[in-house]
């Protein structure tokens, strides 16, 4: 049997509005693209890391770093409205037609969650090969809130956010009478092109669970700053093999 096409690809717009430049902003004396192109290269079971982009001054910061930017994403795919699946069709559609293939699996590696390990990007990417009949996987963590405890509002009026639990009044009930909640972190995702061609949606109805650290994502300003302190007071190997191998690129 031939063994499994595992491409990791990092998304990374040009033109965020919330945090401009973002993807390409120095963290830790690097840009925040870097993390996740080495990353991805020092995970083992990765064969190919490229990056999906409309922008060329992120096309060239990431190609310095290693990795492969093989096309420029369409500016029809590249807006505040552009969903996952249509950068992910573009890329399977250009390598069927420039490459003759179609690979496997999509390592998801989003360039705000930097703070990664590739130890267990390679235990996630084996996880889901176990698990053939998974049509993706998705990183999580237990979400320290339940929504069984939460509201929503309609009209001024608060009503629950699980209409479906017939229990009375479930909401003034004790948290550990919930059933754990989670949060998809970012820390990893896997998608199959199988999925993608067959059912027209990233994820499908099978979405395998990988339990990973919360390591936070860099949405707003103060993200960075709580993120650059953490990265200050802990080790990570993707910037120290950062500061080891690319430190004359500052």
């Amino acid at each position: 049997m031939s063994k499994p096409n595992v491409i990791g690809i990092i998304p990374a717009r040009g033109g965020s509005k919330g945090i401009p430049g973002k993807n390409i902003r120095d963290f830790g004396g690097f840009p925040m693209i870097a993390y996740s192109v080495i990353v991805s290269k020092l995970s083992n079971n990765i064969e190919r890391t490229i990056v999906s982009t409309d922008s060329e001054e992120i096309a060239k910061i990431a190609s310095d770093y290693g990795a492969e930017v093989p096309f420029l994403r369409p500016a029809e795919f590249a807006s505040d409205e552009s969903k996952d699946i249509e950068f992910f069709q573009h890329a399977i559609n250009w390598f069927k037609e420039n490459e003759g293939y179609i690979p496997d699996y999509w390592v998801q590696l989003r360039p705000t969650t930097p703070l990664r390990e590739p130890e267990l990007i390679e235990d996630s990417i084996t996880l889901i090969q176990n698990h053939p009949d998974a049509t993706s996987l998705v990183s999580i963590h237990e979400f320290p809130e339940n929504p069984g405890k939460m509201f929503g509002m309609q009209d001024g009026y608060l009503h629950g956010l699980c209409p479906l639990d017939p229990r009375p009044e479930y909401f003034t009930l004790p948290r550990q009478e919930f059933a754990p909640a989670y949060f998809g972190n970012g820390y990893v995702d896997i998608v199959k092109s199988k999925t993608i061609l067959e059912l027209g949606t990233c994820y499908g109805p099978r979405m395998l669970a990988f339990e990973a650290p919360d390591t936070g994502e860099i949405d707003v300003e103060d993200d960075f700053k709580k993120l650059e302190f953490y990265l200050s007071t802990s080790a990570n190997s993707v910037h120290k093999y950062l500061k080891n191998n690319f430190l004359h690129k500052l």
